[in-house]
């Protein structure tokens, strides 16, 4: 028998859609900023210097002087530490994890670091009156006590051209001057559609903006694998930061944004070369160390409190599947 005093179903559930739905829109502000349509709008990286190999430069490339700090679980932190990987700057760069707190809200130093145990406290270090977003990665340089770059797009041009000096693989161009056109044509496809497309998707904020989104996410990654079937890379037979730009949003996509950002229409292992693709780059020289699927689940699930308000994480998938053969060497045996 229900209890005389109980609440119709009816104005309980109107009243518990009102309740969450006006939380769920203050949340989504403060974490994805969209505009008046409730796309999402990512906002600018504020700190844009650059360091060169010359000595008479502002910022000059020397070993042990610039921190790389990264959150393993993000994306965008997550192509500096390839770029690091590949061409071999692990010793001359140090790296810096910070991890995402669920009851704080902002990126936690694993270990404190220039007496700070949060990013915004560094990015104050730097700053005093800075009071924008404190995101990764940071190239961070402990000479001057700086903040050197926060842009991801212009940190990994740096790790590929400025410490070839220190590098243990200097030969390696990831942005050579012949295919720079290409790559940036890449780089601007990628980003708006695929790397902040997911994003997109997932912090829409109306169904309109989530339409157009995911059709352009599909349409690029549709295009992309129609490329992959005759050509190992995006630019043709070399590897190029654009290769890493992607690999990078790939790596998560059918763990996470597959579901959590409802980028549902296919799952990546569904393409006929995106898949294989996606293990060839993995399977790269110091990638897969690079890679920790664990970390991007936690983050993602456990810290996104909008959009996964229980905070369940996933089981699975076996990450052992990326080293499955791609036989992607048979499009182009070029690269070392």
């Amino acid at each position: 028998m229900p209890k005389k005093n109980a609440l119709p179903p009816g104005l309980l559930i109107r009243t518990g859609k009102w309740v969450w739905t006006t939380m769920w829109q203050v949340m989504m502000s403060q974490l994805a900023p969209s505009d008046r349509g409730g796309a999402y709008v990512r906002p600018e990286s504020q700190f844009r210097e650059v360091i060169k190999a010359e000595a008479e430069a502002k910022f000059t490339a020397e070993a042990g002087r610039y921190y790389l700090i990264a959150g393993l679980g993000c994306p965008w932190a997550h192509r500096t530490l390839v770029v690091r990987a590949l061409k071999g700057l692990s010793e001359s760069i140090p790296l810096v994890v910070v991890s995402p707190s669920s009851k704080q809200g902002v990126w936690v130093f694993d270990q404190p670091f220039e007496q700070c145990q949060t990013l915004p406290q560094l990015y104050q270090t730097a700053r005093s009156l800075y009071s924008g977003r404190s995101t990764v990665p940071v190239l961070w340089d402990s000479q001057t006590r700086q903040i050197v770059n926060n842009e991801s797009a212009e940190i990994i041009v740096i790790l590929n051209q400025a410490f070839n000096s220190l590098a243990q693989r200097p030969e390696l161009d990831l942005y050579p001057e012949a295919l720079r056109p290409q790559v940036d044509e890449w780089n601007n496809k990628i980003y708006h559609a695929v790397n902040n497309g997911v994003y997109r998707c997932g912090f829409a904020q109306a169904q309109s903006a989530y339409n157009q989104a995911v059709a352009e996410l599909f349409e690029a990654l549709d295009l992309i694998d129609r490329r992959l079937a005759s050509q190992r890379y995006l630019c043709g037979s070399q590897l190029t930061l654009a290769d890493i730009r992607l690999f990078t949003t790939l790596f998560r996509f059918d763990v996470v944004y597959y579901s959590l950002f409802k980028c549902s229409r296919r799952r990546l292992q569904d393409y006929a070369s995106l898949g294989p693709y996606l293990r060839d780059l993995y399977q790269l020289p110091g990638v897969a160390e690079t890679c920790d699927l664990e970390a991007v689940k936690r983050d993602y699930y456990g810290n996104l409190f909008p959009l996964n308000p229980g905070g369940i994480i996933p089981d699975g998938p076996d990450i052992a599947d990326l080293q499955s053969p791609h036989k992607r060497e048979k499009l182009d045996r070029a690269i070392a």
